[in-house]
């Protein structure tokens, strides 16, 4: 039983991961509080769905036509609707924020009906992988190598190239970034585009998983930003320590205390949050 809890919780991670950690560098970066980052994931649940229904694509191409889709169309959104309001109050940013993931909601209801879609996953994909001395779903084996190979590139890209030394740079002091030369809006717009199609990605991956309806960045909101909050705003390494860490309580609090088990995630991150405010792997600017 162990086994399952924490094979399942990972792989539940992993997808609050691939969604939250674009939402955890932008936010430190920008500072700009952007609650429709759920959004994103969403559209890429459906894309891929509709890439794979309506058009016939295999899904290990749909996926990466929707994070690309969403990628793309995040600039124009970024342009359009969140640049204006990137020195403005909180109440405003959240405001503008909540209004696109209403919108966004109610466009996807239009177009798709309320009610949850969900995909066949190929035969592969399918199915129980044998370990040896015990199965695993092959889906969430997928997810899990696909997370782990993910948090690794990004890793690499933020760590270990000049265009990463450029974004960690930008986060920790823009005014600093600004003065050596860096253009930051250019920086941002590239790392905003890419952190929602990498939430999109993390949509389509989730579908076959938690599902996707309109309801599914309102209903998710709250974990990825508690993902974010517990890893520190603008680190990597952070979101995937907390994904994993709230990933495998929640499973198991779910798990072993049905009735009240969601609330388990809650008292933990209260928790950290009160030993660490800025967040497990955040620097605090006190």
């Amino acid at each position: 039983m162990a086994v399952s809890i924490v094979f399942d919780g990972v792989a539940y991670a992993m997808i609050l991961f691939i969604i939250s950690v674009g939402l955890s560098v932008t936010m430190g970066m920008m500072g700009f509080v952007n609650l429709a980052h759920g959004v994103y994931a969403m559209a890429g649940g459906y894309f891929t769905v509709s890439a794979m229904v309506a058009m016939g694509l295999p899904f290990l191409l749909a996926l990466p036509c929707a994070a690309l889709l969403v990628g793309a169309a995040s600039v124009v959104l970024e342009r359009l609707l969140y640049a204006p309001l990137y020195r403005a109050r909180e109440l405003d940013q959240v405001l503008l924020s909540i209004g696109i993931v209403l919108m966004a909601s109610a466009a996807f209801t239009f177009v798709y009906g309320p009610g949850p879609v969900s995909i066949d996953v190929p035969g592969y994909l399918s199915g129980q992988l044998d370990a040896g001395f015990r199965t695993f779903p092959t889906y969430r084996v997928f997810l899990i190598a696909v997370g782990a190979m993910l948090a690794f590139v990004l890793w690499y890209g933020v760590e270990r190239t000049t265009i990463g030394a450029r974004i960690r740079a930008a986060v920790d002091n823009r005014r600093m970034a600004e003065s050596v030369g860096i253009d930051v809006d250019s920086l941002f717009r590239f790392t905003f585009a890419l952190g929602s199609g990498v939430a999109a990605l993390g949509g389509g991956l989730a579908v076959e998983v938690l599902g996707v309806s309109p309801g599914f960045a309102i209903q998710y909101l709250v974990l990825f930003l508690i993902v974010v909050s517990v890893g520190g705003l603008g680190t990597i390494k952070g979101t995937l320590v907390a994904a994993l860490v709230l990933g495998v309580i929640d499973n198991a609090g779910k798990y072993l205390w049905p009735a009240g088990g969601a609330f388990i995630i809650y008292a933990v991150t209260i928790g950290i949050l009160l030993v660490r405010p800025a967040g497990l792997f955040g620097k605090s600017h006190d």
